[in-house]
């Protein structure tokens, strides 16, 4: 696969995350396609998901989720991802 190729789907990932987020409030139904629109491109062009990006998705279901909007965010006691997102 062609470098560039991968650079823009990269690119067109964090621009539809950042749409999904934005639109989680107004329309919760666009901002789930968006997001599984970005999760699409990163499997079809075979780019490993940043890790930012792959904490919006539920490990189990693989359903979006938009922190403070449908999901709880909790603080852990060490230092190392101790953010829990349930």
């Amino acid at each position: 696969m062609n470098p560039s190729r991968k650079k823009i789907a990269l690119e067109r990932m964090y621009i539809l995350f950042k749409t999904a987020i934005s639109n989680a409030r107004s329309d919760p139904n666009l901002a789930e396609k968006q997001a599984n629109l970005a999760r699409r491109i990163s499997t079809h062009y075979r780019i490993r998901m940043p890790y930012e990006l792959r904490i919006n998705f539920c490990k189990k279901c693989k359903k979006f989720i938009v922190p403070g909007i449908n999901s709880r965010i909790r603080i852990g006691r060490t230092s190392l991802k101790s953010i829990r997102i349930t």
